[in-house]
This record gives structure tokens, C-alpha cells and sequence, in this order.
């Protein structure tokens, strides 16, 4: 079966940098969707940034220029370096996967494989 491992949360001032990191078992994902979405308290999940190779990564208006997707599909896993943190991207951070193409609107959760989730918490 499909399993997604994320690491790589964690706590940090407004302003600082965090690096996620989603292992995938069970299924290659070279030539398929990685996507992390989040989920803040009280919202709904959103898309933040995905990525399908080949094919260029794809961001939600609000990480653009501060997020950066990466695959390694040696490794079968997707990267979210996430830079200049502000307390709003506090949340919980969860990595999915599918085989078909990437989609950052109009998604739904029972077409994805998903993991458990990373807490980012960022202060102010």
C-alpha cells in the first residue's frame, strides 16, 4: 500500500526557513504528482505548491517567491523549502500524491494519498 512520511516541522520566528521532506512507499511517483497542501486551524485544506515531472512546479499565489518545490525521483520524494515564514503560514503541513496530473484548484481529497501531516508553527 501507499504510504507518505513527511518530516521536517517544526517551530521558528517570522522570517525564518524550514525545510519539509515527504519519503513515498509503495508506489513511483516519478512520473506523478507531489503536492503539498496545508490545513490552519479552523480553515479549510489548501493546496500550496505541486510538482509532476516532467513538467514545472506549480504555487498557490500566497508562497510564490517564498516556498520552493523540488522532487528527487531517485529517492521518490518531495522537498518544500519554505523561506521567509510569516505567522499566517502556520499550519499543518501534509504531503500527497497521485499518478495523474497536478491540480491546485478543483482538487479532491479521495483522488490523492496522503500522510499524516508536519506542524509548522511561526511566531511573530
Amino acid at each position: 500500500r501507499v504510504q507518505l512520511v513527511e518530516s521536517g516541522g517544526g517551530s521558528v520566528p517570522a522570517g525564518g526557513s524550514l525545510r519539509l521532506s515527504c519519503v513515498a512507499s509503495g508506489y513511483d511517483y516519478s512520473t506523478g504528482c507531489m503536492a503539498w497542501f496545508r490545513q490552519a486551524p479552523g480553515k479549510e485544506r489548501e493546496a500550496v505548491a505541486a510538482m509532476r515531472t516532467p513538467g514545472s512546479p506549480m504555487y498557490d499565489d500566497s508562497v510564490k517567491g517564498r516556498f520552493t518545490i523540488s522532487k528527487d525521483n531517485a529517492k521518490n520524494t518531495v522537498y518544500l523549502q519554505m523561506n521567509s515564514l510569516k505567522p499566517e503560514d502556520t499550519a499543518i503541513y501534509v504531503c500527497a500524491a497521485r499518478a495523474a496530473p497536478c491540480l491546485l484548484r478543483g482538487w479532491r481529497a479521495e483522488n490523492y494519498n496522503w500522510g499524516q501531516g508536519t506542524q509548522v508553527t511561526v511566531s511573530s
